[in-house]
């Protein structure tokens, strides 16, 4: 019997996340020598999956989780339900999970209160981006204002005193995907170093990786750097390799992969009105219930509901 429950603990499915979780990020995104990857998660499920397929690390994409929730990215959903949702996506995927903070939801002091918030919630890191409040999507419109750089360097400094070493910062700079350019970034980037950030992530809305890699050129590697690849896909790992970059976050590929997914499996069965042609093409239900581990619940219940039965 206590064999049993030491096994059924050490293959728990709520495991409580500690500072162990920002360790281990800390190691994959602060690293200057080796190449680590993110998986995108928007929900507990997605976590799960990205886990099952041999991620080490999540990202918590705001974008994906306003999208799972009917919002758009634009600080429409709320602080609180991107907490809500994180606290999810930490307890099934059981990795760390660094989380997009937007630019805080505000200022320095809603900023603190959501790094606070959300390191109580088991999340390993966070990314505040350099955009005003509200946000809009980095890939809707044109040259967004961007905020100044010494509040939002105040806003780092906030989060960094509240949090310590508790979560992973890592600084979000949003001056090339605005069209402000090289300089821009440069200046920023030495500012958010000098305000205590981890690491520095730049993100860039062109199909090829030029100006990300004009960056690591310039920058020379004074803070681990991180990506996200999602216009410019198409640029071999070995570029990333050879201009040192620490990072590369799959940002929004679960979510698009299951939007995808979900409205043709939608469309088919309402002009057939049955699901007799979908049926090869989707999960079975024995995927679903190998996916959350139900065979955990049944020896649960032969431990906890059932103990009799065991000592037959």
């Amino acid at each position: 019997m206590q064999d049993h429950s030491q096994s059924l603990l050490a293959d728990g499915i709520d495991q409580c996340a500690d500072s162990s979780f920002a360790d281990t990020l800390r190691a994959q995104v602060c690293s200057k020598n080796t190449l680590s990857f993110l998986m995108e998660a928007h929900d507990g499920l997605s976590a799960t999956i990205a886990q099952r397929a041999g991620f080490k690390g999540l990202w918590a994409s705001g974008r994906s989780i306003a999208s799972s929730l009917g919002y758009r990215d634009a600080n429409e959903a709320s602080w609180g339900q991107l907490v809500d949702a994180v606290e999810r996506i930490v307890d099934s995927g059981q990795l760390p999970v660094l989380v997009d903070g937007d630019g805080g939801f505000g200022n320095f002091n809603n900023a603190r209160l959501l790094a606070r918030k959300l390191h109580q919630r088991g999340a390993a890191g966070v990314t505040l981006e350099d955009n005003c409040f509200p946000k809009i999507n980095s890939f809707v419109g044109d040259r967004h204002p961007l905020a100044d750089i010494d509040e939002f360097s105040g806003r780092l400094r906030a989060v960094k005193d509240t949090v310590a070493d508790d979560l992973v910062l890592v600084a979000r700079i949003e001056a090339l995907i605005a069209g402000h350019g090289l300089y821009e970034a440069i200046s920023r980037a030495h500012a958010y170093a000098e305000a205590g950030a981890d690491a520095i992530l730049i993100h860039s809305r062109m199909s090829s990786a030029d100006e990300i890699l004009s960056f690591t050129r310039t920058w020379q590697n004074k803070l681990p750097v991180v990506v996200v690849p999602t216009t410019y896909y198409r640029t071999p790992t070995s570029e990333y390799c050879r201009a040192r970059i620490s990072t590369v976050i799959w940002a929004n590929h679960s979510m698009r992969a299951a939007l995808a997914s979900m409205r043709q499996v939608c469309d088919r069965i309402f002009a057939d009105q049955n699901a007799t042609d979908v049926e090869p093409d989707i999960a079975t239900l024995d995927d679903v219930f190998n996916m959350i581990n139900y065979k955990e619940l049944a020896s649960a219940e032969a431990l906890y509901l059932h103990p009799d039965k065991l000592r037959q």
